[in-house]
């Protein structure tokens, strides 16, 4: 910085305005500094919202969730961001700004500082894991690439510590705790050649990359996913502090699903997640992280990245793919899971810049559930007319609303409406 001799006066000036300069930096949220597809100002159509708030109605019910958190931006039309419901049972309402666990968009935010690193030359996509982590039975063979991809054939450590994570939600996991779980249960498959959806292979992989850098995962994600975006609202967290409470259904003592009963497990710890999981957000917030992962905004993005999916499930439709830390559904491409007390997804039209992030605060269903509600509000998303001047655009989905809304209905796990029941 330049130093200007002038009068004492003159001097004080200067240093109050740089003073008042900070103060506003340091007062002002981030901004983002990507370009994204530009969006319409405006609501979407009254008829359209009103779809989208069944829907989302209807799942809460099917979940056993009190409350969603639940968002749909398309472009040419306009955006719906609501918060559905309750926090928890008796609670306040939750609104579009309310905080909640990412759950397993994190995936895709840890393959995300992969390829950054891979950009900036820290690491490569080939390297073995073993070059950085020691211990891990097969490293040597298993590359930084594969764990992104959830090709590395480790089993998830999530079911053996289900139940201790349920008993005392705010315990504190240590990664290498994580991966010791998670390979005890043996390797699958031969890396590379099958997708698994892996939490252990996340975590190995934030291991992997905190020592290839020298950085902890929380500065990695800053400079990589949130800091790009402004994701100001986002971080990963020590400890569990977000609006959305989350919630679990046990049973009941005839054996069905304690729907009017929940446990609140929103105390769950951070670290029992870590790089698969434990990212905070809000819903502004990962709507824009979401569009900026589809359409390839940040300048680390590649189209190599997810060049070579592979199917889901060996007898799923051929549209339903995985690669570099996402799925592909269509033309969608985005995350989704479920984590102790809360069902989240997040999908964008690579094409058209559509979004929609939704999460709902009950884990008891399947994460299918989710999913299927996810892939319905965009249908219907994409179905939205025009707004004055902008053009809808002509490519579809390889589903309709009507068809997520019966999957949504067959993965409940508590009593519909009399009215969507019978639908």
């Amino acid at each position: 910085m330049r130093r200007f001799h002038r009068g004492r006066r003159a001097v004080a000036v200067a240093g109050a305005l740089a003073l008042a300069a900070l103060l506003a930096a340091c007062s002002a949220e981030p901004a983002s500094t990507l370009t994204l597809p530009a969006q319409v100002e405006a609501s979407l159509p009254a008829e359209t919202q009103a779809q989208l708030q069944a829907a989302v109605e209807q799942a809460v019910a099917a979940s056993g969730a009190t409350g969603a958190v639940v968002g749909v931006w398309a472009p040419w039309s306009g955006s719906w961001q609501a918060g559905v419901g309750t926090s928890a049972p008796d609670a306040g309402e939750v609104t579009a700004s309310t905080t909640f666990k990412a759950g397993a968009v994190t995936r895709a935010m840890t393959c995300d500082v992969l390829y950054g690193l891979a950009h900036d030359g820290v690491v490569a996509l080939n390297d073995p894991v073993g070059d950085y982590v020691t211990g891990i039975a097969g490293a040597e063979t298993t590359t930084l690439e594969q764990l992104c991809d959830s090709t590395s054939g480790l089993a998830s450590y999530a079911p053996l510590i289900d139940s201790r994570m349920r008993a005392t939600p705010e315990r504190s996991w240590n990664p290498r705790e994580l991966l010791a779980y998670g390979i005890s249960r043996g390797v699958a498959t031969t890396p590379g050649t099958t997708f698994a959806d892996s939490d252990t292979s996340y975590v190995l992989l934030g291991l992997a990359l905190e020592r290839a850098s020298g950085r902890s995962a929380a500065q990695l994600y800053d400079t990589y996913v949130f800091g790009p975006a402004g994701m100001a609202a986002t971080a990963l967290p020590t400890t569990a502090d977000v609006g959305l409470s989350g919630l679990w259904s046990g049973d009941a003592e005839d054996g069905s699903v304690a729907c009017a009963a929940p446990v609140d497990v929103t105390a769950l710890s951070p670290s029992a997640g870590y790089t698969a999981s434990g990212v905070t957000s809000d819903l502004a917030d990962l709507g824009r992280y979401a569009q900026a992962l589809a359409v390839g905004a940040r300048d680390y993005d590649t189209d190599k990245r997810f060049a070579n999916p592979l199917p889901v499930a060996a007898d799923g439709p051929s549209w339903f793919t995985a690669d570099g830390g996402v799925y592909q559904a269509g033309s969608l491409v985005g995350q989704y899971g479920s984590i102790l007390g809360y069902l989240t997804a997040a999908f964008a039209d690579r094409n058209t810049g559509m979004t929609v992030v939704v999460v709902l605060n009950n884990s008891r269903a399947s994460a299918d559930l989710v999913r299927s509600l996810a892939w319905e509000l965009a249908a219907i998303g994409s179905k939205a007319p025009a707004a004055a001047g902008q053009t809808a655009p002509d490519a579809g989905l390889p589903w309709t609303a009507e068809e997520m809304a019966a999957q949504v209905a067959a993965t409940a796990v508590c009593p519909l409406p009399a009215a969507d029941a019978a639908g």
